[in-house]
């Protein structure tokens, strides 16, 4: 990694470098928020599933 950063810093290229640098990290971070999501919707969904079976237990009961 220090080449590269030698290598861009040898030729000026610093802004290129923050850019990628920064490009990355929020493609991570957005690829990371996605799957959080994805795992609390399907939390969400268990939960109003459990929600549906306790009311058709307890409507059917009486």
């Amino acid at each position: 990694m220090d080449e590269l950063t030698r290598a861009f810093a040898t030729r000026g290229d610093l802004a290129h470098l923050a850019l990628f640098l920064w490009a990355t990290s929020s493609s991570g971070l957005l690829i990371w928020t996605l799957r959080e999501l994805a795992a609390s919707n399907r939390r969400f969904n268990d939960f109003v599933a459990e929600i549906a079976r306790l009311n058709h237990f307890f409507n059917d009961d009486g």
